[in-house]
């Protein structure tokens, strides 16, 4: 059976642009996973460590046959084939995917937290988000709500659609 999910993408690392594009293209050629929309792409600043280069950040809808876990997987997986290397939390990637949601799936294990557990409280991912994804609701509010609502100082769209990675 067919899920919807959303994913968080970014990195500060190399050609963000790129990097990102090709991870959803990567994505989309799985056999159990479809790319349906993709946000424009944002230009933000750092979260959580600042003192690093600016993100490049987009968000997608995909379609997948996959469970929760093993999407999570395919997103890592992804990563790691574009040589992602987790050195510090919230410090400078090539590229980073996160499974924001998976359908209405509430979980908590060690290994996965769904709905992502900080992304209200991210512009980062609120902005893009609110592109593909405006009526989802999010503890009782509309994520176009939450993207009008939340301080979204020095973030800038670098694209006029959500054609860029095509």
């Amino acid at each position: 059976m067919s899920m919807p999910a959303l994913l968080g993408l970014g990195g500060n690392i190399g050609d963000s642009r790129a990097l990102l594009a090709e991870a959803l293209r990567r994505l989309d050629a799985l056999d159990h996973c479809r790319v349906l929309a993709v946000s424009r792409l944002f230009r933000t600043p750092p979260w959580g460590v600042t003192d690093q280069a600016w993100f490049t950040n987009a968000c997608a809808a995909v379609e997948t046959d996959l469970a929760a876990e093993a999407l999570l997987e395919a997103c890592l997986a992804t990563e790691r084939a574009m040589k992602r290397e987790r050195i510090a939390r919230w410090g400078p990637r090539t590229v980073d995917i996160d499974l924001l949601t998976y359908g209405d799936l509430r979980l908590d294990t060690p290994a996965l937290t769904l709905p992502h557990p900080r992304m209200a409280e991210r512009a980062f991912v609120l902005l893009p988000l609110a592109d593909i994804a405006p009526g989802f609701i999010l503890e009782g509010r509309s994520i176009a709500e939450r993207a009008a609502t939340t301080d979204a100082e020095g973030i800038a769209p670098l694209t006029e659609n959500g054609d860029w990675w095509r």
